[in-house]
């Protein structure tokens, strides 16, 4: 038999992953229609991105899965048309994207960095910064990205520790849950990342108590979702050095104005939300591989909980 997958994540993503696409296919000997239209109760999947116009999934009464092309859903898990289960991107090769990003940063900031880079003529200074076990990494979130952050630098031989919303086990990591492990986390970081997903629950999660809460001089870096921080209450806590420097790749409003004032803030690092793109290549491999699942009868993978919004 042969689906109907339609590819609702806009003409430029089209040319990008039609051939990569047809190819994941043939290899799982799956006879697909790829197709940008088709009528809705013809459609038995739906390859999906935000920036398609699709809003209304009513009518794809035949769909049975809507597979993500970007790791975070939160601009489609809350419309009240979706129900059809939907499979979030995790991708090993988006995974390995963030954790080089993080690791990346994270030595920059623990080597110090932009001191040494930024150096004028005569400046000699030769400080001695602490080895990796005498730094603490704190990592906010501990999903598919952020175990693979933690461990990665775990594995460099930082002190990492990390949080989540429920209990998490991580090898070499020292993690904690719920509200009063979110304080402590907070208190023991010198360099702070988080990847948690955007929920009503995440939102603002770094505000004004929290960096109040934060060693002097911390670093942050957010490489997950712009919301997560409140952005005047960043610029307060950078301007009093309670924070000392951010590396920010993800904003409220993309691509971040001119005018916004993280780009004229000495102690800003931004990035244009490059941390861990989707490759089309690897991507159609698990679009491919979730939709033989599905037909073998098998679980969708990494389905989304609706009411916990990841």
């Amino acid at each position: 038999m042969t689906l109907t997958v339609l590819f609702a994540a806009g003409d430029a993503a089209f040319a990008e992953y039609r051939a990569p696409l047809t190819q994941a296919f043939a290899q799982h000997d799956l006879k697909i229609d790829l197709v940008t239209e088709a009528a809705p109760e013809a459609v038995d999947y739906i390859i999906y991105s935000p920036a398609s116009t699709l809003r209304d999934f009513t009518p794809y009464t035949r769909c049975k899965a809507v597979l993500n092309l970007w790791a975070g859903v939160e601009k489609i898990v809350g419309n009240p048309t979706l129900t059809q289960p939907l499979a979030r991107m995790v991708d090993p090769a988006l995974t390995r994207g963030m954790v080089e990003y993080v690791c990346g940063h994270v030595l920059r900031y623990h080597l110090g960095m932009d001191a040494h880079i930024n150096a004028t003529p005569g400046a000699w200074v030769q400080d001695e910064p602490p080895l990796a076990p005498e730094r603490v990494v704190g990592i906010l979130g501990l999903g598919e990205l952020g175990r693979a952050c933690a461990s990665a630098l775990a594995a460099l031989g930082f002190a990492v520790e990390g949080w989540s919303s429920r209990p998490k086990s991580v090898q070499d990591v020292t993690c904690h849950h719920g509200a009063d492990g979110f304080k402590t986390l907070l208190r023991r970081a010198d360099i702070l990342v988080t990847l948690l997903p955007h929920t009503p629950q995440t939102e603002n999660i770094l505000n004004a108590a929290a960096f109040a809460q934060m060693r002097t001089g911390t670093r942050i870096i957010n490489p997950g979702r712009g919301a997560l921080i409140e952005d005047e209450a960043l610029l307060a806590a950078l301007n009093t050095g309670q924070i000392a420097q951010a590396t920010l790749d993800v904003f409220r409003v993309e691509p971040l104005p001119a005018e916004h004032p993280f780009w004229a803030h000495p102690n800003v690092t931004i990035t244009p939300h490059i941390a861990a793109t989707t490759r089309a290549k690897s991507a159609s491999q698990v679009i491919a591989e979730n939709i033989t699942r599905v037909e073998a009868g098998a679980e969708l993978l990494h389905k989304v909980d609706p009411a916990r919004g990841y």
